[in-house]
């Protein structure tokens, strides 16, 4: 199905911490979402250059939200789960161009 009314927002966090932001985009209108358990790697040089400490192990949320919402959400998950946060989580969003197997609800016909 052709869809422009959607996004895929991921979340990448520490370990532990994708239910907490599952929490958070539910709050916010999020209906469900996948988490993928991941690694990250970075430089050396480059975690000191940005002055972070790098968790190997992470969690990516994956979300298909209304972009009605996208805005909200994402703000939501930066500021409770943010790089100043324990989860160390950056959030983006990507366009949806076609769904399939997503239960979009039908629009209601006037009577």
């Amino acid at each position: 199905m052709k869809t422009e009314n959607h996004e895929v927002i991921f979340a990448i966090v520490n370990a532990g911490f994708a239910e907490d932001v599952m929490d958070v985009a539910r709050e916010n209108g999020v209906r469900g979402g996948t988490i993928l358990n991941a690694r990250g790697v970075v430089k050396e040089d480059a975690a000191r250059f940005f002055g972070i400490t790098v968790h190997a192990d992470k969690e990516i949320l994956m979300m298909v939200v209304e972009k009605t919402i996208r805005d909200r959400v994402l703000n939501a998950i930066y500021k409770e789960m943010g790089m100043a946060k324990k989860a160390k989580g950056i959030a983006f969003s990507l366009p949806v161009s076609d769904v399939a197997g997503l239960a979009v609800p039908e629009p209601e016909k006037e009577e």
